[in-house]
């Protein structure tokens, strides 16, 4: 396998490597801060940075006071934009640089963007603070009106503006806009036009002293900005060496892509740092043909993107596999915010148990029913309930638990269901639906009635439909109603019977959860006490069990059958609908992106997430077998049984497959496009 194959280009997948610089830096030493701008850019280039971001004034430093207005030092800094322009000939970042330049008498406060021994352009400062410590005013101009100008620089004359969008002729998606620190703090920032003028990069020159709190309010308005512009938001601030005769400095770096941070520097670092991280200038692309209202208001604001001007550059980037450099989530629909991770499972968990409780209150039901299997799906949907009861204040035995053991289910299953039902205090019964499964496959002249041991399609379907009946008649009877057990991965898959088979119930408290979020959220409840013990000890049990239908008999030379053995493993399924459905994706750019989180153990891990035993890898061949799988299931002969789910709540963000939702597709389509695509793209063996 060659990584020369333009599939192992990160480049090839849309994405650009950005970086943002805390360089040595001396008040006023315009030569030395020089020197470390460049030993930053050098640095950059070794580890194939495409566009890098220093602080604001980081040529001149910041801290200067009346100094900035000194014609000595205005010079120096003409002098040495001039050396960093000689010198990027041979350097691959595009290079954004503060520096205070003067323009017909007027000093501004400027980033200078500097790639390939060209001064491309130059943006000055919209919004010049002026209170508690800042002066901005006494020594700046702002640049709020300045559009369709130019300045000269070392006698050259460049792009000058608010109105500049900087853009990469050979990587599409690699357009970039500036703010300048106070930009943002704005109540209506600049960089809001330049994202909807076509910028999917933004970045920040700040200086911010550091003050208790700013690191969080800094952090919050990065989060903030990438979210609502749609876009990567990179920011960097002034540290170590800025002068503290009244102020102080912490460096501060980070890197936002829509509201996910990739890269962050270590404040109050004495050492020059980048903050690196690949931006997937795609899925930002992406996201915004699918959000009308950006593109709303883009139209609202009198369609940006005409009053602004692109500077168009060539841009050499390294090729290959170079690695990628951003955190790629292996289970994207599980919640991976450790500070945070008890709450969002509180969060996940109950909006199903609250979807439920209202259901069942408009109904007027007199009881739930639902099968209980031993299995993950039903095993989720039942603590659901039982919590919906304990929040209704209704007895437990409300919610009417049946096993219903078929051809294939297995003494450990059906002990743990009954385990379950009785920990949990639910009205228990067992129906044996082997004796109707035969009649019936008698009375359709089923092989299987003849002697032949046939466990086809049809004889599996017999025991799923089966159950669906008796758990329909069931609620008829007792005035209740369905709880599907069904969940988010098998509707991708379309593995589920259709009609009268686990596709269908009168709600389905799942049909928005996929597996490795169900999987977690068991693992979440019993870490975190949600039930008694004895209910824990039975929920980690069944999280032990193979996942498996269990509607084939099994021999003694027979394996139990496995579900991931059939339709691949759900953690690389769910990874594959995640960035199919939420975003979109080409098939070899999921493939990319699984090849990146998956291809060995050390990648793209969330160590909180799963226990040890989860971290798996799977090479490129795998993944692209079993995404060809996926593809051929998802787009090409499922979405009528999605078409026709019964009603459920959405659970993450990451999206659902109701009709009436976040998914609307034609029943009939093919996948021979996508497969095609990914065949086209992705290298074999």
């Amino acid at each position: 396998m060659s990584d020369t194959h333009p599939f192992y280009d990160m480049h090839t997948h849309g994405f650009v490597r950005v970086a943002t610089s805390t360089p040595s830096v001396h008040t006023a030493d315009v030569a030395f801060n020089r020197a470390g701008i460049l030993d930053e850019a050098h640095r950059a280039h070794e580890a194939h940075v495409d566009l890098l971001l220093y602080p604001e004034l980081s040529l001149s430093s910041y801290a200067l006071d009346d100094l900035v207005m000194q014609e000595a030092l205005l010079e120096a800094v003409e002098h040495e934009i001039e050396t960093i322009r000689a010198a990027s000939e041979t350097l691959s970042p595009v290079l954004v640089i503060g520096a205070p330049l003067r323009r017909n008498g007027r000093i501004y406060n400027c980033a200078v963007v500097i790639a390939h021994g060209e001064v491309l352009g130059a943006v000055p400062k919209s919004y010049l603070p002026n209170y508690r410590e800042f002066y901005e005013k006494r020594w700046f101009a702002h640049g709020r009106e300045c559009r369709d100008l130019w300045i000269a620089i070392n006698g050259a004359e460049v792009p000058f503006g608010v109105d500049l969008l900087f853009a990469a002729q050979d990587l599409p998606g690699f357009t970039f806009g500036i703010e300048i620190c106070e930009d943002f703090w704005a109540p209506m920032p600049s960089g809001s036009r330049t994202a909807l003028a076509g910028a999917t990069i933004l970045l920040n020159l700040s200086a911010s002293p550091v003050t208790i709190g700013r690191a969080d309010e800094r952090k919050a308005l990065c989060h903030v900005s990438s979210t609502r512009l749609i876009c990567a938001y990179a920011y960097s601030a002034a540290g170590h060496g800025e002068s503290t005769t009244d102020l102080a400095w912490d460096g501060q770096g980070m890197i936002y892509e829509l509201g996910d941070l990739l890269a962050e520097s270590a404040r109050f670092d004495l050492q020059p740092e980048l903050s690196i991280a690949d931006i997937d200038t795609r899925r930002i692309v992406a996201e915004r043909s699918r959000n009308a209202t950006f593109n709303d208001c883009a139209e609202a604001e009198g369609h940006p993107e005409d009053s602004f001007r692109t500077v168009a550059f060539d841009h050499a980037p390294a090729a290959g596999d170079i690695g990628l450099i951003r955190p790629v989530r292996r289970f994207p629909f599980v919640p991976d915010r450790q500070h945070r991770l008890d709450e969002d499972c509180y969060e996940a968990f109950n909006i199903q148990v609250d979807a439920l409780m209202r259901r069942f209150q408009s109904t007027h039901a007199k009881c739930m029913v639902i099968g209980i299997s031993g299995g993950l799906d039903s095993t989720h949907a039942l603590i659901v309930a039982a919590k919906a009861c304990d929040r209704l204040g209704l007895p437990r035995t409300t919610i009417r638990g049946y096993t219903m053991p078929g051809f294939g289910t297995s003494e450990g299953t059906k002990s743990n269901a009954w385990k379950l039902m009785r920990a949990l205090g639910i009205a228990a019964e067992e129906i044996d639906i082997r004796p109707a499964a035969e009649l019936m496959l008698k009375d359709i002249d089923h092989p299987y009635a003849g002697g032949e041991p046939v466990y086809d399609v049809t004889f599996e379907n017999v025991q799923a439909g089966l159950r669906t009946d008796y758990l329909f008649r069931i609620a008829g009877h007792h005035g209740g109603f369905v709880i599907g057990t069904g969940d988010l991965s098998e509707l991708a898959l379309g593995w589920c019977t259709y009609g009268v088979g686990d596709q269908m119930s009168h709600y389905a408290v799942n049909a928005g959860v996929p597996k490795t979020l169900i999987q977690y959220l068991i693992h979440w409840a019993t870490g975190t006490e949600q039930f008694d013990p004895e209910t824990d000890a039975v929920l980690e049990a069944i999280l032990a069990t193979e996942i498996s239908p269990e509607l084939v008999p099994a021999g003694e030379d027979q394996l139990i059958q496995s579900t991931e053995a059939m339709v691949g493993p759900y953690e690389l399924n769910d990874f594959f609908l995640h960035h199919v459905v939420r975003y979109g994706q080409k098939p070899s750019h999921v493939a990319f992106l699984a090849w990146h989180a998956w291809r060995d153990r050390s990648r793209g891990l969330w160590p909180h997430a799963f226990p040890e035993a989860k971290k798996n890898a799977y090479d490129l061949a795998t993944i692209t077998a079993w995404l060809d799988k996926f593809l051929a299931r998802f787009f090409g002969f499922s979405q009528f049984k999605r078409s026709a789910i019964p009603n459920g709540p959405k659970v993450s963000a990451g999206g659902a497959l109701s009709p009436r939702g976040d998914w609307r597709a034609p029943s009939d389509a093919v996948a021979d496009l996508w497969k095609a695509e990914l065949k086209a793209n992705v290298p074999e063996g």
